[in-house]
Formats: C-alpha cells, sequence, structure tokens
C-alpha cells in the first residue's frame, strides 16, 4: 500500500513547516501540471481547467502553468518531469502514470529546488504535499452500493470483480474497501487486475469471465471505473444478457452518467473535482513562494518512502438515478442538455432531471 497511514490533524503544521522551501522568485510563477492520461475524460475536461483556474487566481493571471499528459506511459512521463526541471518550474503538480517508477524523477525535481505535489494518488520520492479523494472509501461505497442493489439475489450468484491497474496505488486502495464491503456476503467468481484500467482490456476480461462462469451464474459487477463498465457493459450486451446485472463505476463519466438514466449502469462515484483541483493547486502555489501548508493541509498521510506528507482528502458520493439531479447538476458538472440527449429524452423526463 502506498499509504501507510493517517496522522492526526496537529501533525499537518509540522509537516507543512518541513516542506516550506526557502523561495526568493522574482516576476511571476510558472507551475507544472503533468497528468497521467486521457482515457478517462475527467482529466482534460475538469480537473486541468480547474486546477489552472485556481493557480491564476491565487498567483495572478501572469501566472504560466505549463501542462503535459503521459497518456498513460511511465516513461513518457519521466521524461516530461525531465523537462519541467529545465524549464524551471517553480512548483510541480504530478499525477503519476506509476506511482513507484517515478520516485526518482520526483527526487530529481526536489533536489533541483522544485517541490511535487502528488495529484489524485501518491506518488513515491520526496513528495511536499499530496490531495486526493478518500480512496479506500470509494471502493468501500462502490462495493455497499452493490449489495444493497443485488440484496437476496447476493447468495444466488456470483460477482465479477474488475480492479483498476496494478501500477496505480489508488487501485489497491479501491480493491481493499470494496473486498472490506463484499467478503463474506457475495460469492466473487473471478477477479482481475485490469491492465492500464482500459475499457477494451476490461473487455475481454469481462468475456472470459462469463465464458469461465456462465451468463445465468452472474447476478453484479464491481467495477472499479466507469471507463472499465462500459466495457463490461459492452461484453455483456455482446452475451446476450436478457436484463443486465449491476454494475458499478467511479468517475461520473458523462457517458456512465447517461448509462446510469438508461439503467444500464446501476452507480458511479461522483468526486466533486474543485475542492480536489483547488487544494492542488493552493499547495503549488504556497510551495513555489515559500509559504506554510498549515493553513492548507487538513492531514497527514505516509508513502513508501516519506512520511508526515501535508494531505487533503476529499469526501466521494455514490451517484445514483436517485441523486444524478442534487449532485452532478446541481453543481453545474454537466447540463441538463449534455446529459438528455435525443437519445436519453425520455429516461431523462421520467426521472424528473431538470
Amino acid at each position: 500500500m502506498a499509504v501507510a497511514g493517517l496522522a492526526a490533524c496537529g501533525s499537518a503544521k509540522q509537516a507543512g513547516d518541513k516542506s516550506e522551501q526557502a523561495k526568493d522568485k522574482k516576476g511571476p510563477l510558472t507551475i507544472g501540471l503533468l497528468l497521467p492520461e486521457n482515457q478517462t475524460a475527467r482529466y482534460e475536461k475538469f480537473d486541468k481547467p480547474l486546477i489552472e483556474k485556481r493557480i491564476k487566481e491565487l498567483a495572478g493571471p501572469e501566472t504560466t502553468v505549463l501542462y503535459a499528459n503521459a497518456k498513460q506511459e511511465p516513461s513518457v512521463q519521466q521524461q516530461q518531469v525531465d523537462t519541467m526541471i529545465t524549464k524551471k518550474v517553480d512548483a510541480l503538480i504530478l499525477d503519476a502514470v506509476d506511482y513507484k517508477s517515478i520516485a526518482s524523477s520526483v527526487k530529481k525535481a526536489d533536489d533541483a529546488g522544485i517541490p511535487v505535489v502528488a495529484y489524485d494518488r501518491l506518488a513515491e520520492g520526496p513528495i511536499k504535499a499530496y490531495t486526493s479523494v478518500d480512496n479506500e472509501l470509494v471502493g468501500k461505497l462502490q462495493g455497499e452500493a452493490l449489495l444493497r442493489e443485488l440484496g437476496d439475489r447476493a447468495s444466488q450468484g456470483k460477482i465479477v470483480m474488475m480492479n483498476g491497474s496494478v501500477t496505480d496505488p489508488n487501485a489497491a486502495m479501491y480493491k481493499k474497501g470494496a473486498h472490506a464491503a463484499l467478503d463474506g456476503k457475495v460469492t466473487v467468481g473471478k477477479e482481475y487486475d485490469t491492465k492500464e484500467w482500459k475499457p477494451e482490456n476490461a473487455n475481454e476480461n469481462m468475456k472470459g469471465a462469463i465464458s469461465a462462469l456462465g451468463k445465468d451464474n452472474i447476478v453484479g459487477v464491481y467495477s472499479a471505473n466507469d471507463g472499465m463498465a462500459g466495457g463490461v457493459i459492452t461484453a455483456l450486451k455482446g452475451a446476450g444478457f436478457d436484463k443486465l446485472p449491476p454494475v458499478t463505476g467511479q468517475d461520473a463519466e458523462l457517458a456512465a452518467v447517461q448509462r446510469i438514466v438508461a439503467g444500464e449502469q446501476f452507480m458511479s462515484i461522483y468526486k466533486p473535482y474543485a475542492p480536489e483541483a483547488f487544494a492542488a493547486a493552493e499547495f503549488a502555489v504556497a510551495l513555489a513562494k515559500g509559504e506554510k501548508l498549515d493553513t492548507i493541509a487538513k492531514t497527514t498521510v505516509d508513502s513508501g518512502t516519506a512520511k508526515g506528507i501535508p494531505t487533503v482528502f476529499v469526501t466521494p458520493v455514490p451517484l445514483t438515478k436517485d441523486n444524478i439531479q442534487n449532485t452532478v447538476l446541481k453543481d453545474g458538472l454537466y447540463q441538463r442538455d449534455e446529459i438528455c440527449t435525443e437519445k436519453f429524452a425520455s429516461a431523462c423526463d421520467a426521472l424528473g432531471l431538470k
């Protein structure tokens, strides 16, 4: 596990003091932003613009944000860190593709006087601050929701677990939380760690599970995120299920919300992106200016290589057809017209979405 433990809020001040950088910056700041992939819609549509917006609110409109996306390639992300070091950014926000292999790059940045903020997943190396959702809670909420939906059917068949990539520490935490909710209450017929989180890999895994277990024996599917849920549902449809079993997800992607509206995907996890993105921006600007982090951090965590990392956690929210109106629509994540295209209009009307 990347996160070895949580410390009390009082420790955040001490950890923040340790991460303070002696800066004497002249002129506008330059902040680097490295995101891991573009398979998941959230990064380009939400995380990037929200982080950029908050950085410029805090540090001024003349602030430069240098952005790159690794497209799920660890070696590419390592090169991108090197580029950020060459360009002498004042701080770097990093969402790691591979949390272990990036450690040497984090150290190179730190050695160059560039503080690194871990975003959404806790990279190893001398990380100076971290923000994410409570990832273990995500898995627990997914598992609990699946159990509630299954009811008595939980004992009448088997579920398939479609976990995320082994290179992502978050995937291990989602899995741990899900197992905490599911173990002893349902039989896991097949379980997969899905390479690179790719929907096509989840699709192939699901085809294999259907072949091995038989479609009549599958009562539900735990899918760790929405992209994989889409691949799972395509496989289920292709196998000729009369009624799709409940499938979980995460990220509240538009396509997933539409599948929930249509009754194809049971639930997702809505992670309010703004608090997480804003915390990363606030950490980065404070570190770039050499300011303390104790007014930002709410707690601390330990990674495999660093202790007492100032941290902000965001609380995830289960998303079903019953609360679309009061979550993603109310918060402005999507407009009704984005969700309720012609294909989904009648289903939206039935749910009373406004």
